[in-house]
């Protein structure tokens, strides 16, 4: 048998190295990024310090001369009568040593009243108290 031509010549050639490119690389590493860029929360996070009332009258001695603030769904009452949110920072803010005693009623959402909580910490009240709602 003879060899074939062409044999000696594939043999001898050199091997083309395999080239490894780098955009499926960056490709991932840029959905990477963008994945994360939109997943990340770069919220302020700001905390309130408050307490709350235990039941049974822990918290009996230090409720006279606190103001109550009533979040309902139809508004805001200060001692049983209707105000509007800024008057009441504008109230409160005159007198920031007061204990305010803060009562969510039944089906307000939360957001209300941590929003009236922000707004009177940041008024400069000091001594605020989340109590329960009655029903």
């Amino acid at each position: 048998m003879t060899p074939h031509p062409a044999s000696p010549t594939l043999r001898n050639r050199p091997r083309r190295r395999a080239r490894v490119s780098l955009t499926p690389l960056i490709d991932v590493v840029f959905i990477l990024l963008v994945f994360f860029m939109l997943a990340s929360s770069f919220t302020d996070w700001r905390s309130l310090r408050l307490t709350a009332a235990e039941p049974g009258g822990a918290a009996a001695p230090g409720v006279a001369g606190a103001m109550l603030v009533e979040v309902r769904p139809d508004g805001l009452r200060l001692a049983g009568r209707a105000v509007t949110p800024e008057a009441l920072v504008t109230r409160l803010a005159a007198r920031p040593e007061t204990r305010v005693l803060v009562r969510p009623a039944g089906g307000v959402q939360m957001q209300r009243v941590v929003d009236l909580l922000d707004r009177l910490a940041a008024a400069g009240v000091t001594r605020l108290d989340l109590v329960g709602g009655r029903g």
